[in-house]
């Protein structure tokens, strides 16, 4: 079974920028479409950032242009650089490899905490 162990949240101030990282066990990770994920207080998780296997990237429209994936296979890691911090960005951040049908494929990670306030 693979574990996700999501890091690298905290505390930053509007418009600062923090890099999350997401390190998967298993193997075959090169092999998935990995996603970033978040979850606010009162709402539903969303995807907010995908990169395929070959690397192609898509991002939601409230962070396209400030957020950037990116993966290193050799580390079985994935990785979300969050530039241009804006308090709705705030939320419970977490990554997973999403199915076709947008429902994900392995359990869930304890997600890593990101709170935008000054």
């Amino acid at each position: 079974q693979v574990q996700l162990v999501e890091s690298g949240g905290g505390l930053v101030q509007p418009g600062g920028t923090l890099r999350l990282s997401c390190a998967a066990s298993g193997r075959f990770f090169s092999s998935y479409a990995m996603g970033w994920y978040r979850q606010a207080p009162g709402k539903q998780r969303e995807l907010v950032a995908l990169i395929t296997s070959l690397n192609s990237t898509n991002y939601a429209d409230s962070v396209k242009g400030r957020f950037t994936i990116s993966r290193d296979n050799a580390k079985n890691t994935v990785y979300l650089q969050m530039n241009g911090l804006k308090p709705e960005d705030a939320a419970v951040y977490y990554c997973n490899a999403p199915r076709l049908d947008m429902s994900v494929l392995w359990p869930w990670g304890q997600g890593t905490l990101v709170t935008v306030s000054s």
